[in-house]
């Protein structure tokens, strides 16, 4: 029965059609890493442009607030109170950097590696 011609053509277009699929299979997972790698690079360029404008508009905000308090406190006075305050907000995020920038990175990159 297998030594028929039919079955023997319907054996080879089996394997024909699975080569075809395996093939098929490696070019769609390619596909897919490429999807995630450009997300993933997106996505950490536009984090690091994000990151650079706010700590310019921080930057130029300390100068603002050096400049709005100085006749008050004094020039070197005006720049102490503000790297106080710098340092302050910077324990504020250290201490919260869990539920502020680890959690939903990892929630992130899981959606995006995953999905």
């Amino acid at each position: 029965m297998l030594s028929s011609d039919k079955n023997v053509e319907s054996l080879a277009r089996l394997i024909e059609t699975l080569k075809d699929y395996i093939g098929l299979q490696k070019e769609y997972l390619k596909f897919d890493v490429i999807e995630k790698m450009v997300r993933l690079i997106t996505a950490l360029s536009l984090s690091i442009i994000i990151f650079v404008l706010i700590f310019s508009v921080l930057f130029y905000l300390s100068f603002a607030i050096v400049y709005w308090i100085s006749p008050v406190t004094g020039t070197a006075g005006a720049f102490a109170i503000v790297a106080a305050l710098l340092l302050f907000l910077l324990f504020i995020i250290y201490s919260l950097r869990k539920p502020l920038i680890i959690r939903p990175l990892i929630r992130f990159l899981t959606n995006t590696l995953l999905s």
